[in-house]
């Protein structure tokens, strides 16, 4: 029915921009109280059960009839995409901030263009190669001055390292399912997305030495007032936009209008989580937009 409209997929492009900015600022807060993997095993849940009732209230089947085969890959792409590559974000997030971390993020673009290259037949021009330089240079501008830096020098590695992975993991993810996203239902192909994300954590979390009192943590608190906006506008709304973006839209128009949130994001994290405006900092988000776009130019 989307496909109807003009160009449904740029629209949900840029609306999943701005909506995950948002979210990124809500879980940069909730992220003080929540470790990762209860951040990430808090959302999936709501958002699924989210997905269901949506499904459910606009009569769509739950169980669409498709191969088997396509449901392993929406399943391994929730491993890779949620599973890990969210864990990773909300971690990079608590050591580096909202707006390092949306500078990291410009690595999406970039990855998901080198995969199409290896595995969808698409091929990467000296545009891209240089974009891909533009947001390395970014990330080193604003990480190498030493009067930029507030976190200890070790944890900026680290958080920039996991950043980075967390964006590897991502498009990895979302290039796996490429190919079968203009057949399958929308909302389907979102909720079984997070299934697999859940299927990726529980281990995790049985196993983990903490993992008992990590979900004890997602009692009902006060850090909720932040902690469901931010699953309702990131994981249910934003995932399925993003979703909606990859379905309806080149994959080289789609990345660039998903990292706009990096400007959305170092706006608001100045405006509601007091992140200094410096000029290396401005230098560093243009520097990493802009390659980013260059990265998704076809």
């Amino acid at each position: 029915m989307l496909s109807n409209f003009g160009h449904p997929g740029e629209a949900m492009a840029l609306g999943s921009a701005i909506v995950w900015a948002f979210s990124v600022i809500l879980w940069r807060i909730s992220g003080k109280f929540i470790h990762p993997l209860g951040l990430n095993l808090f959302k999936n849940v709501f958002s699924g059960l989210l997905l269901v009732l949506t499904m459910l209230a606009l009569g769509q089947p739950l169980l669409p009839g498709l191969a088997p085969s396509k449901f392993g890959l929406m399943f391994l792409s929730g491993i890779f995409g949620i599973a890990i590559s969210d864990t990773l974000f909300f971690w990079s997030l608590n050591l580096l901030g909202a707006t390092l971390t949306g500078i990291v993020e410009c690595f999406y673009s970039p990855f998901v263009i080198g995969f199409s290259l290896l595995f969808l037949g698409e091929k990467m021009n000296g545009w891209q190669i240089f974009g891909v330089l533009l947001i390395v240079s970014g990330i080193f501008s604003v990480s190498s001055k030493k009067h930029e830096r507030q976190i200890p020098r070790k944890d900026l590695a680290k958080g920039i390292l996991l950043g980075i992975l967390a964006m590897f993991f991502m498009a990895v993810g979302i290039v796996l399912i490429k190919p079968i996203l203009a057949e399958s239902p929308l909302l389907w192909a979102t909720l079984f997305r997070i299934l697999g994300g859940l299927v990726g954590l529980v281990p995790v979390l049985f196993f983990h030495p903490e993992g008992r009192s990590i979900i004890k943590s997602l009692a009902p608190s006060p850090v909720w007032r932040y902690t469901v906006p931010a699953a309702f506008l990131g994981s249910y709304l934003g995932l399925v936009l993003w979703m909606g973006g990859m379905k309806y839209a080149f994959v080289s128009i789609n990345a660039p209008l998903n990292q706009l949130n990096t400007i959305f994001v170092f706006i608001l994290a100045t405006l509601f989580l007091k992140e200094r405006i410096t000029v290396w900092r401005c230098v560093a988000v243009v520097l990493a937009f802009a390659g980013a776009f260059l990265a998704s130019f076809p």
